[in-house]
């Protein structure tokens, strides 16, 4: 069944129907390339270009939108977070986006256990709202930081937690819902009087319960016993809860829809009591197969969740954080983390003890550990958490892909299954690293399709084929919990008899019989191997680039596409890394890690995006990145946008006029220099009423920033004029002598030359006045930042062969000779030489100097991570130095401070700055206690903690310096 436009051969002009919408008051409307560029994938395969997109900010506006589309016959895609799976929230027509207005919990009520919700409040978000009250949602996916209530109601979410409690449909109340016919219903549970009565009444509720209760009246058998047959069966529409048995629950029908039947204007869900204590218990096994085999005994025992990984899953990955985390659990090739609950830490204690003892009898078990150190558990459940993000690069660095993303089977069935799956894998020459809720039978894989060649997209299509086929021998379903979208609804005939298809179009055309909501998605579908994200028809662009991308082959295309849509850089509360600060703040897809990615790889493609890298959309996306390079390190597969924004600067602005920002703070490091000769007139200048605001004008610097003063003596003038001291025992250790400490900030330094001294170093500093070229590279000026970059290598070449160790003091430059310059410089070797011997300060004194006695320090501090650091060395050595100096540290949750190097200081960017700042970091810094030592490593960092937070921050070489005898 087509809609109106499909049927009329005609595409919409994506400007005409923007500009119907933008009339009849449906919210904030966008048709322009960028924006349609954005939501042409979810974290699928799949890639449908949108004509418009809405942002509806309530139920009237969404009412409104649907209504211009059923004039237009266009269809309509809802979409919460964009983390589907199987390509559902993709769509040809208008894709309304609840995520980022409609996100409020209407109501709770602890009594009752409920809460009303708009469908795109993120699962966080709820959970907290409800944790005041000792409640929480049971279904749990690993997306919760993003994941949309109604994202997870279209796709009947289920989560590692679901053993206990349940699925999505399971903690369904009651919808408000409207049709593509305009028709707007609450739905829940009804009594055949109810039913009687709404088919009494007539109009188009009573016109559809009567549809619905005749195809459930007239086909009962069918419904009971080819539906619901083990819990993780979410495979086509939940026809069983129209049984009678079942209450005739039009609301648990509609879940795992897929936005197919109707468009969810609010739910009312069902809270539970979580147990208030809880263990994990890890389990080690020979290998997956094994850990499969032992899933039916070990459900015997009281579980909240049982999770299944194995080494292909865990050998992937190489971030220091979480691979200390792998490194922590017991030696085996796979691992079920079970997790317990209880009243007291007694009923834990003999729970998992029963449960270690039941896994120690199964074949293959290696160990069991009970982990009851709560950061530690976390840190386990990261790997889990991470784990659709990670499987995405295989170990040699090739692409995986879903695609037979989340099929389950009954648990009893599971080992068997999984060994004719591996079986199937390797007949067809693929690989993929499997973990999933192994105590619900449901797999995730991630699998090396090679989409790129027509060849590999015929083995895509032949292999799915036949892993449907063993599921449904196995008594599975396609789809476990993330739905069949694109990616599997072809293959529906496959596991279900035809009378139970034509039973599923029923129920679609009772619902919409128009077919303008989601259309190809379960019923009629669109061929699984249609609509490719990656696809051999599509030629990309020929873009050469500077930075040589090596992990990506030298592809720039094959770069953005690390970006396969799991969304945790839309993670807004605080807690969650780093990235994206600039998302946190707008909560728009544009200003996220994954909607700038998405837009470069649409501008290699050259279809959406059409003119490269001169493209505005794609410079205007990457305004907001502050390059804080949080992405680096936080996103699960390394999407890294500060150098692809690097990269794309590069281009963009070559041979042309730069914006002047690029110049004034680009060129920091030459003008600094020059400022030396006469800081007092510079400064005068600076702060002069008169002319300050001139020369933030000139140089594209926000109005209400104050420039920071130049210090009246430079460090590297202090240095050379003084003499050596201290012993020296330790050898020689060359400090870097950054731009920014050495002239606006040179106290930084001499506290950092008094620090190494007393530790027992001789400290150097490099010839001549030598710059890492970050300013260079941040604003895309990747000619000059070569050319520095190469005369510190060869200025650092000598001391680095003499095995000396560089010592940095600010956390972004010390980043750009650890990781920056020998990217730049690739196969430069001695660049790669400069890095591995490249240290912070607290890694040298507590690597290089373990038997130094620090001064004691008996002090309260707050300290900021600097988003660099976090991003390529993290906090781990400064924690262990300040836990030995005696401070009591609290680390801030805060992510970047929101300054940024030249972002905060640029014209446009200081509302977002400051917003960022304003999140955690600045209030954490005014709410201090007196006393408190406020800890701030980056320039920037402290500039911002100044200028917005009310206090000085120190530089830990300073905390140090000050303490010494």
């Amino acid at each position: 069944m087509a809609t109106t436009a499909e049927a009329g051969g005609r595409i919409p002009d994506p400007a005409a129907v923007a500009g119907a919408l933008a009339l009849a008051d449906c919210g904030e409307v966008s048709s322009d390339a960028g924006r349609r560029a954005q939501y042409a994938s979810d974290a699928s395969n799949y890639r449908r270009v949108p004509l418009a997109v809405v942002f509806p900010r309530h139920r009237e506006q969404v009412i409104n939108a649907v209504a211009v589309c059923r004039r237009l016959g266009v269809p309509v895609t809802s979409r919460g977070a964009g983390t589907s799976t199987a390509g559902q929230a993709v769509g040809p027509g208008v894709v309304l986006d609840f995520s980022r207005h409609m996100g409020r919990v209407l109501s709770l009520d602890p009594g009752a256990r409920t809460a009303t919700v708009e469908p795109g409040t993120v699962l966080d978000d709820l959970q907290a709202a409800a944790a005041g009250h000792g409640l929480r949602f049971g279904p749990d996916p690993s997306t919760h930081s993003r994941c949309t209530v109604g994202g997870m109601i279209g796709n009947n979410a289920c989560g590692s937690h679901s053993v206990a409690w349940g699925r999505t449909v399971d903690n369904v109340v009651e919808l408000e819902v409207l049709t593509y016919g305009g028709a707007v219903l609450t739905v829940g549970e009804m009594t055949p009087a109810e039913i009687e009565a709404a088919v009494a009444q007539g109009g188009e509720r009573g016109r559809l319960v009567a549809a619905l209760h005749d195809l459930a009246r007239g086909n009962l058998e069918t419904l009971r016993t080819s539906l619901a047959r083990f819990p993780r069966q979410v495979s086509g529409y939940g026809l069983e809860h129209l049984l009678p048995e079942r209450r005739f629950n039009l609301a648990k029908a509609l879940v795992g829809s897929e936005g197919t039947c109707a468009v969810i204007l609010s739910a009312t869900v069902a809270l539970i009591a979580p147990p208030p204590e809880r263990a994990l218990v890890v389990l080690g096994f020979d290998d997956a197969c094994a850990a499969a085999d032992a899933v039916p005994d070990l459900l015997r025992h009281p579980l909240l969740a049982l999770e299944g990984l194995d080494t292909a899953l865990t050998d992937i990955v190489t971030r220091p954080s979480v691979r200390e985390a792998i490194d922590s659990l017991p030696p085996a090739g796979a691992w079920l983390f079970a997790e317990l609950g209880g009243r007291t830490d007694g009923e834990l204690t003999a729970t998992a003890a029963a449960l270690s003892a039941a896994a120690r009898e199964a074949k293959g078990c290696t160990g069991a550990e009970t982990v009851t150190d709560p950061v530690r558990a976390r840190a386990l459940w990261r790997i889990r958490e991470d784990g659709a993000g990670l499987a995405t690069r295989l170990p040699d660095g090739s692409e995986a892909w879903p695609g037979w993303e989340d099929a389950a089977v009954p648990p009893d069935r599971l080992g068997s299954y999984l060994r004719g799956f591996t079986r199937l894998l390797d007949r067809h020459g693929l690989r993929g690293a499997v973990y999933g809720h192994f105590g619900e039978g449901c797999l995730h894989v991630r699998i090396d399709f090679d989409l790129t060649t027509e060849h590999g997209t015929a083995v895509f299509r032949a292999f799915v084929t036949e892993a449907a086929r063993l599921v449904a021998e196995h008594g599975g379903s396609l789809s476990g919990e993330h739905g069949d979208g694109q990616a599997r609804s072809e293959l529906l005939p496959l596991m279900y008899p035809p009378e139970v298809i034509a039973l599923f179009e029923r129920f679609k055309d009772a619902w919409d019989p128009q077919n303008g909501l989601n259309p190809g998605m379960i019923v009629r579908p669109l061929p699984m191997d249609a609509d490719l994200r990656t696809s051999p028809r599509r030629t990309p662009l020929p873009l050469a680039t500077v930075f040589p991308f090596p992990a990506d082959d030298g592809d720039f295309a094959k770069a953005t596409r690390r970006c396969v849509g799991v969304g945790r850089c839309r993670t807004a509360r605080p807690g969650g890394g780093v990235m994206c600060p600039s998302y946190r703040v707008t909560r728009d897809e544009k200003d996220s890690t994954r909607g700038r990615a998405r837009l470069l790889y649409e501008m290699t493609q050259g279809e959406v995006i059409t003119d490269g890298w001169r493209s505005a959309e794609v410079r205007d996306a990457l305004d907001l990145c502050l390059s804080c390079k949080g992405c680096s390190a936080d996103c699960p597969v390394g999407v890294d946008v500060a150098t692809y924004k690097s990269e794309f600067l590069h281009h963009h602005y070559r041979r042309r006029l730069r914006p002047a920002s690029h110049y004034s703070m680009g060129w920091l490091p030459l003008i600094a220099r020059a400022a030396a000769r006469a800081p007092r007139a510079v400064n005068a200048l600076t702060s002069s009423r008169a002319t300050a605001p001139l020369l933030k004008r000139l140089g594209g610097i926000a109005p209400e920033r104050t420039i920071p003063p130049f210090a009246q003596q430079t460090f590297l003038d202090w240095f050379r004029d003084r003499a050596p001291r201290g012993s020296g025992a330790r050898g020689p250790v060359v400090l870097w002598a950054d731009s920014f400490n050495n002239h606006f900030t040179p106290g930084v330094l001499r506290a950092g030359v008094a620090v190494l001294e007393s530790a027992g170093y001789r400290v150097r500093v490099p010839d001549g006045t030598q710059c890492c070229g970050l300013t260079w590279i941040t604003t895309g000026q990747l000619g000059v930042a070569r050319r520095i970059g190469r005369r510190t290598v060869r200025s650092l070449a000598s001391a680095v062969e003499e095995g000396i160790p560089v010592v940095g003091l600010e956390p972004s430059c010390t980043a750009a000779l650890r990781t920056d310059l020998p990217e730049l410089l690739d196969g430069d070797p001695a660049a790669r030489a400069l890095a591995a011997s490249t240290r912070t300060l607290a890694e040298l004194l507590e690597s290089g100097a373990p038997d130094w006695a620090p001064p004691r320090v008996e002090a309260d501090s707050l300290s900021q991570t600097h988003c660099h650091q976090h991003a390529t060395s993290g906090f781990g050595a400064d924690a262990a130095l300040l836990r030995r100096m005696g401070v009591d540290n609290t680390v801030s949750e805060s992510g970047c401070c929101g300054l940024a190097g030249n972002f905060g200081f640029e014209r446009g960017h200081y509302e977002v700055s400051v917003a960022a700042g304003e999140q955690v970091l600045l209030p954490a810094v005014r709410s201090a206690p007196p006393g408190t030592v406020v800890l701030a490593d980056g320039f920037s960092c402290r500039t911002q903690i100044a200028q917005h937070g009310g206090r000085e921050a120190t530089h830990l070489a300073e905390l140090i310096a000050r303490a010494l005898p």
